[in-house]
């Protein structure tokens, strides 16, 4: 993947910077984040946010790999973060501590309420809606679990083995052609997409890359592990239903047993998740830690939050007949 088109004057000058060797970048770029705008929707905040976490992935062909530790890009993020987790907290205030997390945790997830997303692509969607929805999430499912695994060596104990056998299956048993992120590239090539990695991220708007840097944000911090488990845990508990129905969707439209696999995999495998990350995972976490049962039930919050965000994008732009990509162009 190379460093994608910019989206402001912030990554206009930084990818310039990006492409030369790493030094100190200018002070223009030392605090470019100080505003109050809406973060969420910031096109140039969220895409420099996505390209500094991006090195610390597979990272980009035209920028050298010195740069994932230079203090001055980490300076420049921290700055972007502080924007992100201002915006995040005025979205979802710190939840009280409670002393029944995983029960808190089910609540949140089928409290969780909006226009359905799952429902309109199992009944409605037309071909072309549904893979503009798929080219959102490749954002994510090429790398599915990545995020999330950077929790690993920051726990211990039933919260720890219980993270490792959610991932174990999430990268397929450590068998390639049954990791998620390759049953997606399946699901893509189906419906005539490109499976490359970080093919269609010039495509997204902000919102998604808010979606994916969330993940991110919370799994490069320690500190923020709890909120990572939280996270993990609203994904896994609001996953097998919306799975079932997108399947369901693209069997109306055609799609062949191959296409549908990703989908079919995770009905099973997030019935199966989604106790074991309530009770196991975050239960775990937080008998060892009671400290961090906001921090859990907040990093669920956002998640779930911000995936309502996610939705209300797509389905107002196709309430209007219009694309919720950048570019028509992006459908090829």
């Amino acid at each position: 993947m190379r460093l994608p088109a910019p989206r402001g004057p912030v990554t206009a000058a930084l990818f310039e910077e990006l492409t030369a060797h790493p030094h100190d970048l200018p002070a223009r770029l030392a605090s470019p984040f100080t505003g109050d705008g809406p973060a969420l929707h910031d096109d140039d905040l969220q895409l420099a946010l996505f390209v500094c976490y991006e090195l610390h992935y597979q990272g980009f062909t035209d920028v050298d790999d010195g740069w994932e530790w230079n203090p001055s890009l980490l300076g420049l993020r921290q700055g972007a973060e502080r924007r992100f987790e201002r915006h995040l907290r005025a979205l979802v205030p710190r939840p009280a501590p409670v002393t029944d997390v995983p029960g808190e945790l089910a609540r949140l997830a089928t409290a969780d309420e909006g226009p359905s997303l799952a429902r309109f692509l199992q009944r409605e969607a037309t071909l072309e809606q549904f893979r503009e929805f798929v080219i959102h999430r490749s954002i994510y499912h090429l790398k599915e679990a990545d995020p999330h695994t950077w929790g690993i060596p920051r726990l211990s104990g039933p919260s720890k083995a219980a993270l490792v056998e959610i991932q174990a299956d999430e990268y397929g048993g450590g068998r390639l052609e049954l990791m998620h992120a390759e049953l997606f590239r399946g699901a893509m090539r189906g419906l005539e997409l490109d499976d490359t990695y970080g093919a269609y991220l010039d495509a997204v708007p902000a919102i998604t890359l808010a979606v994916n840097n969330l993940m991110s944000f919370l799994g490069l911090h320690r500190r923020r592990r709890g909120a990572l488990l939280g996270h993990l845990a609203a994904f896994e508990m609001t996953s097998s239903l919306p799975n079932r129905r997108y399947s369901s969707g693209l069997a109306r439209l055609g799609a062949d047993r191959h296409t549908r696999r990703f989908y079919d995999e995770h009905v099973q495998a997030d019935a199966v998740h989604e106790q074991l990350a309530a009770h196991d995972l975050c239960g775990g976490l937080v008998a060892e830690h009671p400290e961090l049962a906001a921090d859990v039930l907040f990093g669920a919050s956002c998640g779930l939050a911000l995936d309502r965000l996610f939705t209300e994008h797509l389905m107002g732009c196709w309430g209007r007949s219009a694309t919720s990509l950048n570019a028509v162009a992006a459908l090829r």
